[in-house]
């Protein structure tokens, strides 16, 4: 099993024994790169290095990867117009190519890079992201419980 993300087609395939999954996803509104404070999604190869958020309600509010207690609504929205959402699931990414995605200023893992969950109001398709892969709440809990840590994700133009 892996996953394929496709930025171009703003879609996440996973690759299972034999059959696929596609999600319709949101990468970064600046497009790829990967240089640290670029806001923009690195390519290449990764692997899932933790999956964090499991069992939470749907909606909670993650900040450092720590759930707040929040449960996101247009009200909470309303009262914090600037925050990046991450919500529900956080699958967080390690880069496997050194030079590309892994060390120094190009480390995804140090950039904070995750598949995670936003409002459901954003629209998936358009790129519109900070660098992460925003998915909708009830796709990021699919995805979750399916992949394992250490899974292959390969970032496609």
């Amino acid at each position: 099993m892996s996953i394929t993300i496709s930025v171009s087609q703003q879609r996440l395939q996973l690759n299972l024994l034999g059959a696929a999954k596609h999600y319709s996803i949101a990468t970064a509104k600046n497009g790829v790169g990967q240089v640290m404070g670029s806001e923009r999604t690195p390519l290449g190869k990764h692997r899932i290095r933790a999956k964090i958020g499991a069992g939470v309600q749907a909606n909670s509010v993650f900040v450092g990867r720590r759930p707040t207690g929040e449960v996101y609504s247009a009200k909470l929205a309303e009262q914090y117009p600037d925050r990046d959402w991450i919500l529900t699931r956080i699958l967080w990414l390690c880069g496997n190519q050194p030079g590309l995605n892994r060390m120094g200023d190009v480390d995804t893992m140090r950039r904070y890079i995750y598949i995670h969950g936003a409002p459901d109001s954003h629209p998936m398709g358009v790129p519109s992201s900070h660098g992460c892969i925003k998915m909708h709440n009830h796709d990021v809990i699919e995805l979750f419980d399916k992949v394992t840590v250490g899974m292959d994700v390969c970032i496609e133009p």
